[in-house]
């Protein structure tokens, strides 16, 4: 999924907008409707709708306009959108390009998709269903994606006798709902998307309805953005070898204007230089535009990377490493605090993680619950750390400043797709001490190099017992060492956390730290701990220096370990008396590359030590 953050290039003629609601409300349909009765239909289009309404329609004899949109066989098929369709239109008054997004919950993230380049919604109610759940979810996201104007379009008038009185009760419901939303405008009107009612003119099935129709709301809504006002945004998207020599940084213009001459400024850096010359696909101009792609040659010779933010001199973005946002869940694994996610800001990436979820959103009654996670399309409110500082803004303020996704690290799937809401400046008078005694100079006096070693396995499959074994050889070698063993930590550091997944994670999180700290002080830290998670384990070895962190997988089966069972933890794990234990209701995800295999089913404890130490050997002394 891709959160894109353009709009209209401050075009006031054109109008983005998106139909949702939840299944099955008609949102195809009126699209349909709206493309015919403007005559843009193309005939080898009519004739593929008519020969497809015989197979897919749903409109009896007559024409089913849905399948304009439902591109897909399978939503032929099921006669849903599944994908999001986008439809170029334009009357005497406006120009459009509207967003046909499903309804299914399963499809939420696509629905998202489409609300985030848009400037108003149309939300289809089924006049027989009312506010469904999936409306006020929908409403929801369109309110966090900033859509600012709903056209609540009560549909399929055709099917009631009472249409006025139910038509003002749902009006109502839905006006009430949202008054917490804040949107700007809310329109209602009631429509048959089938036979045209209200749509593109008025119907004579609505006496009683004095409002205009559809088309003609759209028509004059005033959104009120304009990208062009905004201060200039560039995110640098490559660097490439311009004439003479000379660096060029190519991107596409976010918002305001840059002319020739203009002072700018890089971030996060803060360098500040300015626009020597402007390159567009036509060749050389005097100045740049919301939506012009353009590459840039600066007047000096400045640090400028790829995911760097240029930006109007006199006013600058935020830079922060902390801040607040709404995230809209999309991963079907439940989103951990604490792990580390890639974060995609522009066209910057970026490791960050969840610090804190404040609370999860009901999306049916709009309350703050507290929660530890989110799941599939779930929407909470959480902080939010990042490894590197990161230009940014509040999305209602810039949507390109403030729109991101997570990236899960390990499936590179999308996770989440967040909405900025403010920095967060609670370390922002902290900065690092310089020392003047280094890793290398500690290393250097101890005679070795520094490294974590890192045993995971089940519990039961040796890693403790594996872990003495080499830290006693390597004292008497003159090694500096520590062990860190998992259960001795939740006596100190850790007694707060718990088993569950998200404190697993945190657990294995302030481990890593504690780890970092020993290797920055020049030692061997031995740590001992199931470690279930690939992830945490691979976002250890990120933040470490190349070589320095060993990866030790004492292999026993799941039976070899429950037979041992030192502990007599699966035995209760087994009877119900112990709750998230790993290996038996809790997944352990088996390292993919190690550096070390220890089969310790196959081996003895000693003679996986001195397996361990051979390769240490050649790591912590070699020149």
């Amino acid at each position: 999924m891709s959160v894109r953050t353009g709009v209209s290039g401050g075009r006031e003629d054109l109008l983005r907008f998106l139909t949702c609601g939840s299944v099955d409300d008609g949102k195809s349909t009126l699209i349909g409707r709206l493309l015919a009765d403007l005559g843009r239909i193309p005939d080898d289009q009519r004739e593929r709708v008519r020969r497809e309404s015989a197979r897919h329609g749903t409109a009896g004899t007559e024409p089913d306009l849905a399948l304009l949109l439902d591109g897909l066989e399978a939503e032929r098929e099921q006669g849903i959108t599944i994908d999001v369709a986008w439809r170029y239109f334009a009357t005497p008054k406006r120009s459009f390009i509207v967003a046909d997004t499903p309804g299914h919950e399963q499809y939420t993230r696509n629905m998202a998709t489409g609300a985030s380049t848009c400037d108003a919604a149309v939300m289809l109610v089924d006049i027989r269903k009312g506010v469904l759940p999936q409306t006020r979810r929908h409403s929801h996201i369109c309110a966090l994606m900033g859509i600012r104007h709903i056209v609540l379009a009560v549909n399929k008038i055709d099917v009631l006798e009472d249409v006025h009185t139910t038509f003002e009760r749902i009006e109502a419901d839905y006006r009430r709902f949202a008054q917490k939303l804040e949107f700007a405008s809310i329109h209602a009107v009631p429509i048959c998307a089938r036979d045209g009612d209200n749509v593109a003119r008025r119907s004579k099935r609505t006496p009683w309805y004095a409002g205009p129709p559809l088309l003609s709301i759209l028509e004059s809504l005033d959104t009120d953005r304009h990208l062009a006002r905004l201060p200039f945004r560039l995110h640098v998207q490559w660097v490439n070898r311009a004439a003479q020599g000379s660096r060029g940084y190519a991107g596409t213009v976010a918002s305001g204007t840059l002319r020739r001459g203009q002072r700018i400024a890089v971030a996060p850096s803060g360098v500040e230089t300015s626009v020597a010359r402007i390159a567009g696909p036509d060749g050389e101009k005097e100045e740049a535009r919301v939506g012009d792609a353009v590459t840039l040659v600066l007047a000096d010779d400045v640090d400028v990377a790829r995911g760097d933010v240029l930006s109007d001199a006199a006013e600058r973005p935020e830079v922060a490493d902390q801040f607040a946002a709404h995230l809209l869940w999309m991963d079907e694994q439940a989103l951990l605090p604490g792990r580390s996610y890639l974060m995609r800001i522009g066209t910057r990436h970026v490791p960050a993680r969840v610090t804190t979820l404040k609370h999860r959103l009901d999306v049916t009654s709009g309350e703050h619950l507290a929660a530890r996670t989110l799941a599939l399309n779930d929407i909470g409110f959480c902080n939010l750390a990042t490894d590197a500082p990161v230009a940014l803004a509040p999305y209602a303020a810039e949507r390109a400043m403030g729109a991101f996704v997570l990236i899960d690290r390990l499936t590179n799937e999308t996770a989440a797709a967040g909405m900025i809401q403010f920095a967060l400046r609670r370390a922002a008078n902290v900065h690092r001490q310089a020392v003047l005694v280094d890793k290398q100079a500690r290393a250097q006096l101890h005679g070795h190099k520094p490294a974590v070693v890192w045993f995971t396995g089940l519990p039961g499959a040796g890693k403790s017992t594996i872990a003495n074994l080499v830290e006693r050889a390597l004292h008497a070698r003159g090694v500096r060492t520590y062990l860190l063993d998992g259960d001795n930590l939740r006596h100190g550091l850790n007694r707060d956390l718990g088993f569950t997944a998200a404190d697993r994670v945190e657990n294995i999180r302030r481990v890593g730290e504690v780890a970092r700290l020993f290797v920055d002080a020049g030692a061997v830290v031995l740590c001992s701990f199931i470690s279930p998670f690939r992830a945490e384990r691979r976002a250890l070895r990120e933040r470490l220096e190349g070589g320095e962190f060993v990866e030790v997988f004492v292999d026993a089966p799941l039976g070899v370990c429950e037979l041992r069972d030192p502990k007599g933890l699966y035995a209760r794990a087994r009877a119900g008396e112990i709750v998230n234990f790993t290996g038996v209701d809790s997944p352990y995800e088996p390292p993919e590359h190690p550096e070390i295999v220890l089969p310790t089913h196959e081996m003895t404890a000693d003679a996986c030590a001195q397996q361990v130490l051979a390769e240490l050997e050649r790591r912590l002394f070699a020149p």
